[in-house]
């Protein structure tokens, strides 16, 4: 649906705080199915493999070294480091915090995306609610 649910900035993301942003996700937008992702340690952490398995999420690893099996995630990393990372010289890992707030704010609610007939992610996801349709609440 091409709405950005989080962004965890810090030096390092061990798999139990991967966790507990996953935990959150879940109890805004429901549990997916499945997740596409890398083989980061944090992924490949038999805790973060064991919260997945209790709670029936699929984890859809890519292959080792082929980053274009994700594809969607590689663009939106592009072009979160252009806009956000890459922009800027930060003084502290909440001053990252505050623009990758202001940025998701931006992301989400402003800007218009083609593949979501040139609206922006929120307003896409509000009329597919409308619809009795959503996206998000994917299982119970």
């Amino acid at each position: 649906m091409r709405e950005a649910l989080a962004i965890e900035v810090d030096t390092s993301l061990p798999a139990e705080r991967v966790i507990r942003v996953l935990e959150q996700v879940v109890a805004w937008c429901g549990r997916p199915k499945a997740i596409r992702l890398d083989n980061g340690p944090e992924f490949l952490a038999d805790r973060f493999a064991t919260w997945c398995q209790e709670r029936q999420i699929t984890l859809r690893y890519i292959q080792p070294g082929k980053p274009n099996q994700n594809a969607f995630i590689e663009r939106f990393n592009r072009t979160y480091r252009h806009e956000v990372l890459d922009a800027y010289v930060f003084e502290s890992l909440d001053q990252v915090r505050d623009i990758t707030a202001q940025w998701l704010q931006e992301y989400n609610e402003e800007r218009p995306h083609d593949a979501l007939a040139r609206v922006p992610p929120a307003t896409y996801r509000a009329q597919l609610v409308t619809a009795g349709t959503s996206p998000l609440k994917l299982s119970p």
